[in-house]
């Protein structure tokens, strides 16, 4: 009897255990299965940032292995420089294009820009600039007074644009297939590479409307300066912060875009879904991003001085020796020459930092 009691107690005590680790298995089953839920969540689509809850960091932060600033600009250089066949005739290709349904920057513009440094010079103590010094002058006059833009009707505005997402849309082409190791010719980006023209176009629409805030601050600097509201240190303070604030929404926002640009270009990929794709492919990485278009800017502003002053030094002493050179337009033709390369290097710079960020997903 006692042993009929006993082994009663100790199928009851298996069958009490059995039942508890089934439930455990249960519940550690069902913990993972809503774990590798909430993950999958997260990988299709991480949306933080985009309502009033709180974001939590360990939600949003994603490791992401990039080559460094420097290394990112010379593979760039690099690259294109690898495949100068494609990318010089496109280059050179851009530039006629422009200069025939837009045309160059007048010559009595850069003339005048000339002029102008002349009688500063002149009202130096010294009384003379240096060559370099000039050269550089000039170039940053004609830049930053829009010199490169002035006097274009509207419709050769639209031409600009067009032609400069022309030259976005065949170098993402080309660079796509030759990163896959397929040969390709400047005729198949030509041909091939224009049919999501409308989708970029829309996408670029989005930026426009994103960059408001960046427009509202200028506009809002300038009438703040002809006021002599900024006079005021409280009044000053109070620009300041909304200034700061106003550029960095349009940074947070135009970033994504940036990036949908180069999503936008995929066959069959409309134009929401690739900023909605950019925007989570971003998440926890639009910080890296915009550090590294600060620094495409920078090394852009390096190469134009170190490219274009001598050129225009040059130029200038040309024209001081022979006078019957000084109604050739060598300086706005190496200007538009600059800006179509600028074009190609921009578009290669960002989409090979993209398919950095789609190489990292993928594996």
């Amino acid at each position: 009897m006692p042993n009929t009691h006993s082994k009663k107690s100790t199928a009851k005590s298996i069958s009490t255990s059995s039942a508890q680790d089934s439930s455990s298995k249960t519940f550690r089953q069902s913990f993972r299965t809503a774990k590798e839920k909430q993950w999958r969540k997260k990988a299709g689509g991480n949306h933080a940032h985009r309502s009033f809850r709180r974001s939590y960091r360990e939600d949003y932060e994603r490791p992401f292995e990039a080559p460094g600033l420097l290394s990112h600009v010379i593979h760039s250089f690099k690259l294109i420089l690898k495949n100068w066949k494609l990318f010089l005739p496109l280059i050179l290709l851009m530039t006629a294009l422009n200069v025939i349904l837009v045309g160059l920057m007048n010559e009595d513009t850069y003339v005048q820009f000339q002029k102008t440094i002349d009688d500063t010079s002149a009202e130096i103590k010294s009384g003379n600039l240096g060559t370099f010094a000039k050269s550089g002058l000039l170039l940053v006059s004609t830049i930053t007074t829009g010199g490169l833009a002035q006097g274009k009707t509207e419709v050769q505005q639209v031409f600009t644009v067009l032609l400069l997402l022309t030259t976005w849309l065949v170098t993402i082409y080309l660079l796509r297939h030759r990163l896959a190791g397929q040969v390709v010719k400047l005729r198949d980006g030509l041909y091939n590479a224009l049919s999501p023209l409308i989708s970029t176009i829309l996408v670029s629409l989005v930026i426009f409307i994103e960059a408001i805030p960046i427009m509202i601050v200028v506009i809002t600097y300038s009438a703040a300066v002809n006021t002599d509201f900024l006079s005021t240190p409280f009044y000053a303070f109070v620009y300041f912060i909304f200034a700061l604030l106003m550029i960095l929404l349009s940074t947070y926002l135009i970033s994504s875009s940036l990036i949908a640009l180069v999503a936008v270009s995929a066959p069959g990929l409309y134009p929401l879904n690739a900023i909605r794709a950019a925007s989570d492919l971003l998440v926890g990485r639009r910080i890296k991003f915009i550090i590294r278009i600060i620094y495409l800017v920078v090394a852009m502003v390096f190469f134009w001085v170190i490219i274009m002053v001598p050129l225009i030094a040059l130029d200038m002493w040309l024209k001081s020796v022979f006078s019957w050179l000084a109604g050739i337009p060598f300086v706005s033709l190496e200007l538009l020459l600059m800006t179509c390369f600028t074009a190609v290097y921009v578009t290669t710079y960002i989409y090979l930092y993209y398919r950095r960020m789609l190489d990292y997903e993928d594996n």
